[in-house]
């Protein structure tokens, strides 16, 4: 049996009063490709802040690689193999693409000289931008902009990548494209663990996907199983819908502006 790629055992987070993560347990590995959805609020970029190291539980354990990484901050765990974007990229505005990736690499990925090179060549081929890696990264639109934090995040040379709403405000061709290259770096032995709202892409991609309410898992399974379970429709859609919507096009109402704990 292959052994897990990572484990959360009975993780807990709060915020003051506010719970993000409660007694949350969740095993991923090696090559896995899961999504999580929910509605906003739901803790879901808090549970990647946890995985990530960017945030530190209150309770439970983590471990990555048969290790424990509960109380490794994020630059230790980047190194180990945990890569990951945000809902709204962070490039270094004056720098080129390849700059960024290079600092990503070498920085994020704690790789050095040649390594880091060929780190950032790599990533900047893995996300399609290779025309662009001497584009100031401030000259570059909405989908490039995502593709660079894409790329920013595989310059580290990771073994898990978390991808948060990198779908979210991309045409479907764009969304379509966006598709084809994670599956692609999925097919390289990349574990993939994807936050979205446009649910068309995650079920173009991942074979597992997990619904989160209120810092609880209230669903867990092959996609067209959980978008069929009335628990999770009624905490995700906020409504009943009809079973037809259970299929690859449906899409969650646009989140607001506000970020979720």
């Amino acid at each position: 049996m292959t052994s897990p790629l990572l484990e959360l055992e009975h993780v807990t987070k709060r915020f003051g009063r506010v719970v993000v993560a409660d007694d949350l347990s969740l095993t991923v590995g090696p090559g896995d490709t899961v999504g999580i959805v929910g509605p906003n609020g739901a803790g879901k970029t808090s549970l990647f802040g946890l995985i990530s190291g960017d945030l530190a539980p209150g309770a439970g354990e983590i471990r990555f690689g048969g290790r424990t990484v509960t109380r490794l901050d994020a630059a230790a765990r980047c190194r180990l193999g945990i890569g990951r974007t945000y809902q709204v990229p962070r490039p270094f505005a004056d720098m080129t693409v390849f700059e960024n990736l290079l600092v990503a690499a070498q920085q994020g990925g704690g790789l050095r000289r040649r390594a880091s090179y060929e780190a950032a060549v790599e990533a900047l081929d893995r996300a399609g931008m290779s025309g662009q890696a001497n584009l100031p990264a401030e000259r570059l639109g909405l989908l490039q902009r995502k593709r660079l934090e894409l790329a920013r995040a595989l310059a580290t040379r990771p073994t898990l990548l978390l991808l948060d709403e990198v779908a979210g405000g991309l045409t479907d061709p764009e969304v379509a494209q966006l598709v084809e290259i994670i599956h692609g770096i999925n097919a390289e032995g990349i574990a993939v663990i994807w936050i979205e709202h446009v649910v068309r892409a995650l079920t173009g991609v991942v074979t597992r996907l997990t619904c989160l309410a209120g810092g609880t898992f209230v669903g867990d399974g092959d996609p067209a199983s959980v978008l069929a379970d009335p628990a999770v429709r009624e905490v995700f859609l906020g409504t009943e819908v009809t079973a037809a919507l259970a299929g690859s096009s449906l899409e969650a109402p646009t989140p607001s502006e506000r970020s979720e704990p």
